[in-house]
């Protein structure tokens, strides 16, 4: 049952990177845009406008973790598309939108008390020429409580910047 789960959640991404990939987005939205190992290109004959894609993928994440880490809310929510199509999906619920993205962040993580991130085992794949798919894994200690999990993220090229589109975050159960 779990393997029909993750294989039917692939497939959703997958579509749902290809039809954001089609979507032109509004030419006034914008958003600015970390340690980890970027992965290889699993998927064949895509179309890449630039062999650095992955590398300037990787920066966004890595810029996400340095915000963080610096209790920037602001700087780590820049890497976000600034939308009310953006969604975020975490405990079971999707939230949409930036400003509600924003909002849940800072009311489950104020500043000053963020904690440290780090990414790790990132897996970087490019679905096209604006559009890329990200697995990986997030280590939050915060407190000295510490906090593990695993994200996909899709993001977009959008004006010229990659930015998150969809970020779906889980926590490992701890045992």
């Amino acid at each position: 049952m779990v393997g029909c789960r993750s294989l039917l959640l692939v497939v959703v991404v997958l579509i749902f990177a290809a039809r954001l990939a089609s979507i032109s987005p509004p030419s006034n939205d914008s958003a600015n845009g970390a340690s980890g190992g970027v992965g290889n290109d699993v998927f064949e004959n895509t179309a890449i406008q630039d062999a650095g894609d992955a590398d300037k993928i990787a920066t966004v994440l890595n810029d996400q973790i340095a915000a963080w880490n610096r209790d920037d809310l602001k700087a780590f929510m820049a890497t976000y598309w600034n939308s009310p199509d953006l969604t975020f999906s975490a405990g079971g619920q999707t939230t949409r939108g930036w400003q509600a993205t924003m909002d849940r962040y800072a009311g489950r993580y104020p500043v000053g008390n963020m904690g440290q991130l780090n990414f790790d085992g990132l897996e970087i794949s490019l679905l096209g020429a604006d559009a890329a798919l990200v697995l990986g894994n997030w280590h939050l200690e915060q407190d000295s409580e510490k906090m593990d999990g695993n994200f996909t993220l899709v993001l977009r090229r959008i004006e010229g910047k990659w930015l998150i589109v969809h970020d779906h975050s889980s926590s490992l159960e701890k045992k």
